[in-house]
């Protein structure tokens, strides 16, 4: 009887101890599935708190207006000279609405995302402004191509005059309307502008050849264009957001659960 006894004890200690382990492993799970939307606190954070992320900026302003005095004052008297710049994170410090969302434990949306673009709170990316006055006074056009909502022209412009930037009007913004591609805007800008130099954050602020390409044609693209980094196009620093994120998904939508085992099977160990 003592046997029977022991052993429906132990079977129940095992049962229990499987059961407790069970949801140890969920509650990790979820844990990691919940906080989704803390993924980005450490680039945030990177961005608003290490001097590294501003020396990079600096370092792409500067060696932009490296490449910016290497063309002739000929060529600029000549005149409709243009530059095409993206807005955020390129120009414009939104960290602000993400480290926000993250205190508050909400996700990213377009409504959210409006909420931020319409108070016209945001400061410059360290080393924008400067460079865009010195390129207005050689004679450069500024053309500001961004992917913000053209109802949100008006409150931009609030920002963009706050910071004291050139071309601050309707005429020099080209945000979406019917694409988030922008080649259709660049294309009519060099109808009557020579572009000399663009700059962004994102790949798909220089050319329509990387837009929603896998991660390996993603790198094949940025090889075949390695002549112009440092040169035509000028990059910023953003490890937040952007199209490198959604390669990783392949553009599609995933649940919080399926990003992050994504993420994790793309990690390269040794």
């Amino acid at each position: 009887m003592k046997t029977k006894n022991t052993n429906y004890i132990a079977l129940a200690i095992l049962f229990l101890t499987l059961f407790l382990h069970s949801k140890e492993i969920n509650a990790q799970e979820s844990i990691a599935y919940k906080n989704e939307s803390q993924v980005t606190i450490f680039p945030i954070l990177w961005q608003q708190m290490s001097a590294e992320y501003r020396a990079l900026c600096y370092q792409a302003f500067n060696l932009a207006s490296l490449r910016l005095n290497e063309i002739s004052k000929k060529e600029i008297k000549k005149g409709n000279l243009a530059i095409i710049t993206d807005l955020d994170e390129t120009i414009l410090d939104n960290s602000y609405v993400g480290a926000q969302l993250i205190k508050e434990n909400k996700q990213m949306t377009d409504e959210e995302w409006n909420r931020w673009t319409a108070v016209s709170k945001t400061t410059a990316v360290p080393g924008a402004v400067a460079f865009l006055q010195e390129a207005s006074k050689k004679g450069f056009t500024i053309f500001y191509v961004s992917n913000r909502d053209t109802t949100a022209v008006k409150s931009t412009l609030i920002d963009l005059k706050n910071l004291q930037l050139p071309n601050a009007d309707a005429s020099h913004c080209l945000f979406k309307s019917n694409t988030s591609s922008k080649e259709i805007r660049r294309t009519t800008i060099a109808k009557d502008y020579k572009i000399v130099m663009l700059l962004g954050d994102n790949l798909n602020d220089f050319k329509n050849t990387f837009e929603k390409k896998s991660i390996a044609d993603r790198f094949t693209a940025t090889d075949i264009e390695q002549e112009q980094w440092g040169k035509k196009f000028i990059v910023l620093p953003n490890a937040t957001y952007g199209e490198w994120a959604n390669a990783l998904y392949d553009y599609t939508h995933k649940t919080d659960e399926e990003k992050e085992k994504i993420r994790r099977e793309l990690l390269k160990g040794y």
